[in-house]
């Protein structure tokens, strides 16, 4: 048996030709010794679409083509594809060229079995926390942002990465935006991007556990995955009580002793909405000095306040103890896959380290995008826009409610609390089901270690569902309330 390649467009191009105009698949073919190269052909490319290799619709080379790749007569080529139209396997049309046929499906070997995956279940409404509005993506104005990126990108933008900490560009356009409008102290030397903020995170637990640390605190409500990725990492995670004042940061020399970092939400506490309070942030940064401790300060979705201007980053109290993660999750969309920390100048080195040198990163045109789209405004514009968005659907939701349920946590971020009167959490879980809206219970949020008193409380994510369904969630959420 001997393996060949055919190229679809090495003939063409490859000769001087127009590729575009003699366009199929790459096929790596198996031909079958001793039967002669037309037999061969037959049997491979018949094998080929039985199994699935050749997905239906795909378009073959020419004959021209497939004999110059494969060094046979185009005859030869030609009279296997005839014999493959005439029994189904592939079609021939003009102008259209011959292609894999659309009832050609692939065979699963005898005694196998398909392994399913339950895809997640889809409901017709959504109210669950910790995604922006993906229906208001600036698809236009990312689009301008992307064709100047590239019009204006250095051919080694297209190479392998030389700075782990990502593309200069995009680092001197965050440093300006989040001095601007975070209050952040950020050196582009000192910015790391990230593919998310997980992975920020995973990357700050490395260096923690290379520094021997092996305790983290962490607000009494968060993220599991969060918790998980901690705990992965080797590190036990001590609970803070949370209240309306955000988290008990004051309670890290006692509940928190021993801990060697601490996990916070300041400007918006995740999932309470609590914003932590002045005093309270002394408290964290005076912890911080004292005992060599690091702030791990996740602002999410800081930009995001609507009755009044939003305050500042924890970082600009500290810099040097203070290690700010932010992302485009919340302000554009998670699937851009784009975080960056503001590093303190003695961690930069071990997290780059931690890093590698292999750049786990967004890619350099999407980064480069990102740097147009914040340069030219757009992003500010963008921000803007969605703030007077979320805050109408938030001043709805509030008018809607009142009078049944009470709604907790600061006018911010793209969720809100709603509390629910006592003994009534189960029933209205079942009344959502019902009308088959997505809801989630602030329980669901509780370190599993935490001492908090019992609240039964929904977490609505009012940034969740696109605009088109707003209305029509918003009337299946008070169908469910009591």
């Amino acid at each position: 048996m001997t393996e060949s390649w055919a190229t679809s467009d090495a003939g063409a191009e490859g000769a001087g030709g127009d590729a575009g105009a003699d366009f199929g698949a790459d096929l790596h073919l198996d031909l079958s010794a001793g039967r002669g190269l037309r037999a061969g052909l037959v049997d491979a490319l018949r094998e080929a679409a039985r199994s699935g290799r050749l997905a239906p619709g795909t378009r073959l080379p020419s004959s021209r083509t497939f004999a110059a790749d494969l060094g046979i007569a185009r005859n030869t080529v030609a009279e296997a594809y005839a014999e493959l139209v005439a029994e189904g396997w592939l079609t021939a049309r003009q102008g259209s060229g011959t292609r894999v046929a659309e009832r050609a499906r692939p065979l699963r070997p005898a005694g196998s079995a398909r392994v399913r995956h339950p895809a997640p279940k889809r409901h017709s409404y959504s109210l669950v926390p910790g995604t922006p509005d993906l229906g208001a993506f600036p698809r236009a104005a990312w689009l301008t942002a992307a064709r100047r990126a590239l019009t204006d990108a250095p051919n080694e933008a297209f190479g392998y990465a030389i700075d782990v900490r990502g593309r200069v560009e995009l680092r001197e356009a965050l440093a300006g935006y989040l001095a601007r409008a975070r209050g952040v102290y950020a050196d582009p030397e000192r910015i790391v991007l990230c593919a998310g903020f997980a992975h920020a995170l995973m990357l700050l637990a490395g260096v923690l556990r290379a520094r021997r640390v092996r305790e983290v605190a962490v607000e009494g409500y968060g993220l599991y995955m969060h918790r998980e990725t901690l705990t992965r990492a080797g590190l036990r995670t001590r609970p803070l009580a949370v209240d309306d004042a955000g988290a008990r940061t004051q309670d890290l020399s006692g509940v928190g002793a021993g801990a060697g970092a601490v996990l916070l939400t300041p400007a918006h506490q995740f999932p309470t909405g609590a914003a932590l309070t002045p005093a309270r942030r002394a408290a964290a940064v005076d912890w911080a000095r004292s005992t060599g401790g690091l702030i791990v300060e996740d602002d999410y979705d800081g930009e995001f306040r609507y009755d009044r201007q939003a305050v500042g980053a924890l970082q600009g109290l500290d810099p040097d103890r203070v290690v700010y993660l932010g992302t485009a999750s919340k302000s554009l969309a998670p699937g851009l896959r784009m975080g960056w920390m503001v590093v303190p100048p003695g961690l930069l080195d071990e997290v780059l380290a931690a890093k590698g040198t292999t750049d786990w990163t967004s890619s350099a045109v999407d980064q480069l995008t990102l740097a147009e789209f914040i340069r030219s405004g757009a992003y500010d514009r963008h921000v803007r826009g969605m703030r007077l968005r979320y805050r109408r659907r938030r001043d709805e939701l509030v008018a809607a409610v009142s009078g049944r349920v009470a709604v907790s946590g600061i006018a911010a971020g793209l969720h809100a609390v709603l509390d629910l009167p006592a003994g009534t959490e189960a029933a209205v879980l079942r009344a959502a089901a019902w009308q088959d809206l997505a809801v989630v219970p602030l329980s669901f949020f509780a370190h599993p270690d935490a001492e908090l008193p019992r609240r039964e409380a929904l977490v609505v994510g009012y940034g969740t569902p696109p605009t088109s369904a707003w209305s029509a969630t918003l009337t299946a959420l008070l169908a469910a309330l009591p």
